[in-house]
């Protein structure tokens, strides 16, 4: 599953693929959500709370501290994010949203 999210969060965009886990749904949204919000790959969070597990990150709702979410950036800005989740493991997760930022770079200019 991929979700794209506007800078307030809102989904533009929400793919599920055939036999896709059902809570992958949620997890690509929150993903996308916490690197739009911390303007960082969602790996960024997930290290800083593995490493401060009191972190008080983890207490808000929609902040999901694992791999596969990406913000987009555009001249320096974050617009918004993109996130997958679904995959045999975060790193390919984050892969693929990576392969979509870069399909879609040249419409992001």
């Amino acid at each position: 599953t991929v979700t794209v999210v506007g800078r307030e969060a809102q989904i533009i965009v929400q793919l599920r693929g055939d036999g896709s886990p059902p809570h992958s749904i949620e997890n690509s949204f929150r993903r996308a959500y916490t690197a739009l919000t911390y303007r960082k790959p969602s790996r960024e969070v997930e290290k800083r709370v593995r490493s401060d597990p009191g972190d008080q990150l983890v207490h808000l709702e929609e902040v999901m501290a694992a791999q596969g979410g990406l913000p987009i950036v555009v001249d320096g800005d974050v617009i918004g994010g993109v996130a997958v989740s679904g995959g045999p493991g975060g790193d390919k997760d984050e892969a693929c949203a990576q392969a979509g930022l870069d399909k879609a770079a040249s419409l992001l200019k």
